[in-house]
């Protein structure tokens, strides 16, 4: 036995990192620290069950709409109809989770959601066909979910060491995105075999195992004492406030609005199979288009160990961010379908590194008494984001052609960020 381990002289913080750097080939791979501890375990294996289960259900109310109507003007409708739900819920939910115990918050959202998705599956099983129906219920799982978002994300925090938010939020993105892949695919082999209310009871039986999973966390409570009106309209603007006077935290949201409402593409992706890409099969292409950044994102996360340990959290946004930008100007310039589909994956693991050190400098460089308003905005941006993007890119793809559009996207990401890292320093300097 080597003595030297038997020393009783104290190690020092580096020398301890360096005795839990893991050797050879599991360097690469996902960094599961995290999960030796039991309460993030807990939470996590909730995101596990109910990452394909939340899938199931977002199949199957477009596929319901689409049934009673026949016209995807409903459909556009109905995703529109939750959205202004999340984020006004989002932001409430936010101020919310910082001023009572988040635990109990998670199990009454949570509750909820799962209540929410009885009754989708109650409205198929009677063939009610109402499309008021199902906005309705849309709208309120959207503002569950939006109370939930913030305090679920705020509390792991609370869960793991600060050197371990990296690889907590890789966990749980790869598992999000891991259930964007197999939850549509898995929703479109069971929708002919055993139909759409049984979908939506999957869901709910899923959510039961994520309230159980919760239920089973410590309990959360402010680490100070709650201000008079902080969980209402007051302590959302001093949420707004607290993110002005850090440019950290509000260059973090800049990074994300940049690269999502500048540089998201998908909404061009059914112009560019059809036209770009029609040799190959108009409907394989599309496929393919859609699957390819969150098959990217997925292949990232597992292999996380390659950057969860960086401590340089600002560059790393800034290099993920300008890596995403070229990705998709390389997309855009892609006559190829498999050459194209290769940059989107490059540009989903850009997109899982941005949202790894994003994630970790929000719920890092805030206070605790803010981290659930920092996680509020934080889901409206990743809500938003995207949908601004749907816009503009249609409009620019009308105006310049689809492959111009993108390309163009993808170039002003690049500049506008590194732009944006030159004229303010905090977010090239931060650091754990």
């Amino acid at each position: 036995m080597d003595t030297s381990e038997s020393s009783t002289e104290p190690r020092t913080p580096d020398a301890e990192q360096e005795a839990d750097r893991p050797r050879g080939w599991r360097r690469w791979a996902m960094d599961t620290r995290p999960l030796r501890r039991p309460a993030y375990r807990r939470l996590w294996a909730s995101t596990v069950v109910t990452a394909v289960g939340s899938q199931l259900t977002a199949v199957a109310v477009p596929k319901q709409i689409y049934d009673i109507t026949g016209s995807s003007a409903w459909v556009g409708a109905a995703s529109l109809a939750g959205l202004l739900p999340l984020i006004v819920f989002a932001l409430w939910g936010g101020a919310i989770a910082d001023s009572m115990d988040r635990r109990k918050l998670l199990l009454l959202t949570n509750t909820g959601i799962a209540v929410t998705s009885l009754l989708f599956w109650a409205q198929a099983f009677a063939g009610l066909e109402s499309v008021g129906a199902l906005m309705l219920l849309l709208a309120l799982q959207q503002a569950f979910w939006g109370l939930n978002a913030p305090a679920r994300s705020a509390s792991i925090a609370r869960l793991v060491p600060a050197d371990e938010l990296p690889a907590a939020n890789a966990l749980g993105s790869t598992v999000m995105q891991t259930g964007q892949i197999a939850g549509p695919l898995l929703a479109g082999a069971l929708i002919p075999v055993i139909g759409l209310a049984e979908l939506y009871l999957i869901d709910a039986l899923a959510l039961c195992v994520t309230v159980w999973a919760v239920y089973r966390l410590p309990a959360l409570p402010p680490l100070t004492a709650a201000k008079a009106g902080s969980a209402g309209l007051r302590g959302v603007l001093e949420g707004f406030r607290y993110i002005s006077g850090h440019a950290v935290l509000l260059l973090s949201f800049l990074a994300d609005i940049v690269a999502m409402v500048l540089g998201m593409p998908r909404a061009l992706f059914p112009q560019l199979a059809a036209e770009t890409y029609a040799p190959y099969g108009e409907g394989f292409a599309l496929g393919l288009l859609f699957a390819a950044i969150p098959l990217g994102a997925v292949l990232g996360g597992l292999f996380s160990g390659t950057f969860s340990r960086a401590r340089r959290h600002g560059w790393m946004v800034i290099g993920s961010v300008v890596v995403w930008g070229l990705a998709v100007a390389g997309f855009g310039l892609s006559g190829s379908l498999w050459v194209a589909v290769a940059f989107l994956a490059l540009a989903g693991v850009a997109d899982m590194v941005s949202m790894v050190f994003r994630g970790a400098i929000l719920l890092s460089a805030a206070t605790d008494e803010m981290r659930g308003r920092m996680q509020g905005v934080f889901t409206v941006v990743v809500a938003g984001g995207p949908r601004l993007a749907d816009v503009l890119h249609g409009i620019a793809g009308s105006a310049f052609g689809p492959r111009t559009a993108v390309a163009g996207g993808g170039i002003l990401v690049v500049v506008v960020m590194l732009a944006l890292a030159a004229a303010m320093p905090a977010l090239r300097r931060y650091r754990v």
